[in-house]
């Protein structure tokens, strides 16, 4: 910068003196100055063709100011082109993982537009890269689930997935998730789970038939024992203990048989079949009197708080086995005299079963498997105890069914929350007059 300042200064002297010398003096400096600014030009002129044709040899060694603003622009394009070069390798990379992953990868933009595809894309999806680069994925995977999956943002972000056959070959089932990242760019990843879908669904047709097997032979067996029981009299006397450990054994059995059944029913089908409205408080009071029978000599302490107005549309059979499972789980598991607590009611959210106790308690490291059929906290205190290992099984299909969803909150020697949230668009609140929807 001085020495552009000293160069123009050193100029307008020796114009100057040259008009001082011939008189001329303001000629002799207009002519000064516009010489000066013609050499200026030139050397602007210098940089622009250096940047204008992207000359990768060094820049020119030009006088003053220009010369650092020429040194600038080469540091800035050297980094430039560093970054560049890494992030061309770290995409190429990503490409090269991308491609060789067994599942599907597809990069979309704010307005489903896709931006990159992997090769499985094409065997899954039938979308093909480049060519199908800029369409919009509705266009290309028209299914009606996939699309309403597509649009759903609370989906995107809860990483919630979603299980359809595959578009262009009805042998595949795939699972679907959808994964928001920068500012309005999403990555769909969809994996091929038929192996484990035909796994699964082997897996409920044995236990559903073997239930369904072992039902009929056990009746008989039951049958007998129960006319054993009934004429204990006739009986040698030594048989008479065995005899009722049997009858105890099969009734358990048959418990367990009864789960299996129904939790196969519930597996069956995904939807829920027609719904009626469902007067929950008179289940409430059923289920009541049956706690109270079922406590028996441990005389537990039973409150219920309940919403008389307050119904869901569901289907009957399906919550009063979710509401029966979850108090009579809490009274095998609070000791003698201890508190058991039943709350219905409902907010701006939905509906809310709440069963509370102060039993044992629940470990952390349990309650995100507790859910698992036959899971069991305690294997030998829950078989005798009676219980199945089912029950929190089939509360849990139940509320998935009715579009709820099961909290459990626990500590060790202090009790437990088991909650059931039915979502507000099933509940009916029934007053004199007429029947009115939460969500309406």
């Amino acid at each position: 910068m001085r020495e552009d300042i000293w160069r123009f200064t050193g100029v307008v002297l020796l114009s100057l003196l040259a008009g001082l010398a011939t008189g001329q003096i303001m000629i002799c400096l207009l002519t000064g100055i516009v010489l000066f600014v013609i050499w200026q030009y030139r050397v602007l002129k210098q940089l622009y063709d250096w940047l204008q044709y992207r000359n990768e040899n060094d820049p020119p060694e030009l006088p003053g100011i220009i010369n650092e603003i020429c040194s600038g622009i080469d540091f800035l394009r050297t980094h430039y082109k560093q970054r560049e070069d890494k992030l061309s390798a770290f995409l190429k990379r990503f490409q090269e993982a991308t491609a060789a992953l067994p599942d599907a990868v597809i990069v979309f933009g704010e307005h489903g537009d896709i931006e990159w595809a992997n090769e499985k894309a094409k065997d899954y999806l039938g979308v093909r890269w480049p060519q199908d680069g800029g369409q919009r994925i509705s266009n290309l995977i028209r299914h009606p689930e996939l699309t309403a999956f597509l649009n759903d943002q609370e989906h995107q972000h809860s990483s919630k997935a979603l299980q359809i056959e595959s578009p262009i070959n009805a042998d595949l089932k795939l699972e679907f998730r959808i994964t928001p990242y920068g500012e309005t760019q999403k990555l769909l990843v969809a994996r091929d789970v038929t192996a484990i879908q035909r796994i699964h669904q082997m897996r409920k047709d044995f236990i559903a038939n073997a239930s369904h097997e072992l039902r009929t032979p056990l009746t008989v067996i039951s049958g007998y024992l129960e006319g054993f029981a009934d004429d204990m009299e006739v009986c040698p006397e030594p048989w008479r203990p065995h005899i009722e450990q049997m009858r105890k054994q099969s009734e358990q059995m048959q418990r367990l048989i009864d789960d299996l059944l129904q939790l196969s029913s519930l597996e069956m089908i995904a939807e829920r079949e027609e719904t009626e409205p469902v007067m929950v408080p008179d289940l409430l009071a059923a289920i009541y009197q049956e706690a109270q029978t079922l406590s028996g000599m441990m005389e537990h302490i039973f409150y219920l708080d309940t919403d008389p107005d307050l119904w869901i549309q569901g289907n009957q059979r399906e919550i009063y086995s979710a509401i029966s499972n979850l108090v009579f789980n809490a009274i095998q598991h609070t000791s003698e005299r201890g508190i058991i607590r039943i709350h219905w009611y409902a907010d701006k959210t939905g509906a809310h079963l709440e069963v509370a106790d102060n039993g044992e308690g629940i470990a952390p490291e349990h309650i995100p498997r507790i859910t698992e059929r036959f899971y069991r906290v305690d294997k030998s205190r829950s078989r005798a105890k009676g219980g199945t290992g089912l029950g929190l099984a089939i509360v849990k299909h139940v509320m998935t069914r009715h579009g709820g969803n099961l909290h459990i909150e626990s500590q060790l020697g202090k009790g437990s929350i088991f909650r059931c949230d039915f979502p507000a668009k099933i509940v009916v609140y029934k007053t004199k007059n007429a029947d009115t929807s939460l969500s309406a």
